[in-house]
C-alpha cells in the first residue's frame, strides 16, 4: 500500500510509458482475443453438454468437433472462392 502511495505521490507514473493502442482493452486484437476465449469456453461447455447430458462418448463428441471443423473450412473455403474475383496466375 505505501509503495502505491509513493508512487502516486513521487509522481513516478510519469515516467511510464503508455500502453500501446494495440494492446488497449477496447482494441480490434484484444477484442479478437476474447473472442476467441469465448469460443473456446463454448466449445468446452457443448462438450461437457454432449458427454454429460446427451450421453455421446468423448471421441464421439471429438469426432463432432473435428466434423464441423472440416465442414466450416469447406464453407468458408467455397464462399471465398465465390466472393473472390478469378486473379491472374
Amino acid at each position: 500500500k505505501t509503495d502505491f502511495i509513493n508512487f502516486i505521490s513521487d509522481q513516478e507514473w510519469k515516467s511510464i510509458e503508455p500502453v500501446s493502442s494495440w494492446f488497449g482493452p477496447s482494441s480490434f486484437l484484444m477484442s479478437s482475443m476474447s473472442a476467441l476465449f469465448q469460443l473456446s469456453m463454448w466449445i468446452r461447455h457443448c462438450h461437457g453438454y454432449l458427454t454429460e447430458n446427451v450421453g455421446i462418448p468423448v471421441w464421439g463428441s471429438y469426432a463432432v468437433f473435428a466434423l464441423a471443423t472440416l465442414f466450416s473450412g469447406l464453407i468458408l473455403g467455397l464462399v471465398s472462392e465465390a466472393l473472390m474475383p478469378s486473379l491472374p496466375r
